[in-house]
C-alpha cells in the first residue's frame, strides 16, 4: 500500500493502508487500522472502522458505514445508504469483544438502501436489489430482493439475468460466458 491516493480536504483518513489510485471524498472517516485496496472510490459521508478489509476497485457510494468485522473483496459495488450491521444483539454501552463477521465476495452488488444483517456472506457476483433486507447467506450468481429478501433468479457476471430451467445443467449467457447449474448452485465454467 502507498499514500498515492486522493483524499478530499474534508476527509479524515487515519489509515496508512490505502492503495494507489483510491479516491476518498468529502466528509469520510477512515480509521487507522482499516485496509483499503487500490483504485477504490469511497464517496461522500462514508465511515470505515478499524477491523475492515476492502479489496481493489471497490465502489462505496454516499452514506455507507462499514463496521468492524467486515471484509469486502475486489470489484464490489455498494449502493448509496446501504446499511451493514456487526452486532445482532446490540445494546447501548454494551461492548462485545468480537463482532459478527460479514463477507462480501468478489464482484457482488449491494443496491441502494439494502440492509445486510451481520454474520452473512454475499456470494461472488451476487446481486442484492435496492431496499432488500438480507437475513441469510446469498449464494454466488444469484439475485435477491424483498423484505426479508428471497432469491429471485440467477445473474451473469455481465449483469444480465440468466434464464435457467432445472432441466439444463450447462448454459451460456448472451454475452458468451458459460455456467453450470447443479443442485440450485450456479458456477462459472
Amino acid at each position: 500500500m502507498s499514500d498515492k491516493f486522493f483524499k478530499h480536504e474534508t476527509a479524515l483518513v487515519q489509515s496508512k493502508q490505502v492503495g494507489d489510485g483510491t479516491r476518498i471524498w468529502a466528509f469520510c472517516n477512515i480509521l487507522e487500522n482499516a485496509v483499503i485496496g487500490s483504485e477504490c472510490n469511497i464517496c461522500d459521508h462514508c465511515s470505515v472502522e478499524n477491523d475492515v478489509i476492502i479489496g481493489n476497485r471497490v465502489t462505496v457510494k454516499n452514506g455507507v458505514s462499514i463496521w468492524d468485522g467486515m471484509t469486502i473483496e475486489d470489484d464490489v459495488f455498494i449502493g448509496p445508504n446501504a446499511v451493514f450491521t456487526n452486532d445482532i444483539y446490540p445494546r447501548s454501552k454494551v461492548y462485545h469483544q468480537d463482532f459478527d463477521k460479514t463477507l462480501i465476495k468478489k464482484g457482488a452488488t449491494i443496491g441502494a438502501n439494502a440492509v445486510i444483517i451481520a454474520g452473512h456472506t454475499i456470494g461472488q457476483y451476487a446481486f442484492v436489489g435496492a431496499g432488500a433486507v438480507i437475513t441469510k447467506d446469498v449464494p454466488d450468481f444469484t439475485i435477491w430482493y424483498g423484505n426479508p429478501a428471497e432469491q429471485q433468479g440467477y445473474i451473469c457476471k455481465c449483469t444480465k439475468k440468466l434464464n435457467l430451467s432445472n432441466s439444463l445443467s450447462e448454459f451460456t449467457c448472451q454475452c458468451g460466458l458459460s455456467y453450470k447449474l447443479h443442485n440450485s448452485v450456479v458456477s462459472e465454467l
